[in-house]
């Protein structure tokens, strides 16, 4: 009782500090986030998110919507990606055109997507991304931002990036940068401390998170983040890929999931007003997120290309789970 006592003056003194728009600390962070996740408290902790992410977006719910441009190979190896040359998943590469992408672009604004993601593998050439998000701009009208989702890049591409089109980076410091994968911290922080200079927006996600990581590790990352002046963040689950190194290790619970995103929602507040889960999670949404994601093509958490959306999830379905949480979609 005790306990139950002090956890839920924490979530109380928390969710108006969230509300005041003050950042959450390290230590409150991690505090939130050592609620068990199936206990009465994490639902008055979602509650409490929820509450916020009202107040912060006015029950606005929006689309990410990525398309994957191509299938290969990627000598990275990442211990969780299926693009992983070592793994031996991808077997025939290739990529989308021009013409494909449009079609699937327009059709993904047509459905009121706010941000249209390019997600490239990591070393795609940038002379061609930056060509294609011109040719996406020109050919593609509507109210949407384009987003990329590339690798590292400095302050001349960030420039030339800005110049194509483009208004927002999703780019990370991945859970276990290192260790799960071959990347060095430094680099990435390098590119995230490029995207802070410029004029992009920076999104930013909690990834690939696990069972086996830990509170400390996931407020480390999440704060990463905000130092770097995230205003779209949230939580994304790692997904298990047969031939993997983490395969046997399961993907972590709905509502331990739906946890993390409500303490992204009291943590970031007014910094961040716009809090992504993926993969949906209906949950999540109703303690606290107010974005998901629709994608399509090559997809680092499927051991296939999809020529459609992903799981068979596409806007229709968003639009409802949105409904379900009272949120009020944006078209």
């Amino acid at each position: 009782m005790v306990r139950y006592l002090s956890n839920l003056n924490l979530i109380q003194e928390l969710k108006k500090k969230a509300l005041k728009g003050k950042r959450l600390n390290r230590d409150e962070i991690i505090s939130l986030l050592e609620i068990d996740p199936e206990s009465e408290e994490a639902e008055l902790l979602g509650s409490a998110a929820r509450e916020v992410a009202g107040a912060i977006t006015n029950d606005r719910a929006d689309i990410w919507a990525s398309v994957g441009v191509d299938y290969r190979n990627c000598p990275m190896s990442c211990n969780f990606c299926a693009f992983g040359k070592e793994w031996g998943i991808v077997t025939e590469e290739n990529e989308r055109n021009f013409d494909q992408i449009t079609e699937i672009i327009h059709n993904f604004v047509s459905q009121g997507a706010r941000w249209i993601i390019l997600r490239t593998t990591q070393f795609y050439e940038f002379d061609k991304l930056t060509e294609l998000t011109k040719l996406v701009r020109s050919q593609v009208p509507g109210d949407y931002e384009i987003v990329v989702n590339t690798g590292e890049f400095d302050e001349l591409n960030a420039k030339l990036l800005e110049e194509s089109g483009v208004q927002r980076v999703y780019h990370t410091l991945r859970l276990r940068e290192g260790i799960d994968t071959k990347f060095k911290p430094d680099d990435r922080i390098a590119t995230l401390e490029t995207i802070k200079d410029s004029q992009l927006e920076l999104a930013y996600l909690i990834e690939p998170i696990g069972i086996e990581h830990k509170n400390e590790e996931i407020a480390d990352i999440f704060l990463t983040g905000l130092e770097h002046g995230a205003t779209l963040t949230g939580a994304m689950a790692r997904v298990p890929l047969p031939k993997t190194p983490l395969s046997e290790l399961p993907q972590i619970s709905s509502r331990r999931h739906a946890q993390i995103v409500a303490v992204t929602r009291l943590a970031a507040n007014r910094h961040a007003p716009n809090v992504c889960v993926h993969p949906p999670n209906q949950t999540a949404l109703n303690w606290g997120a107010n974005v998901l994601v629709v994608e399509t093509g090559a997809i680092p958490r499927d051991v296939t290309k999809c020529e459609s959306e992903w799981n068979g999830f596409d806007i229709k379905t968003a639009k409802q789970m949105f409904k379900n949480a009272n949120y009020e979609f944006r078209s």
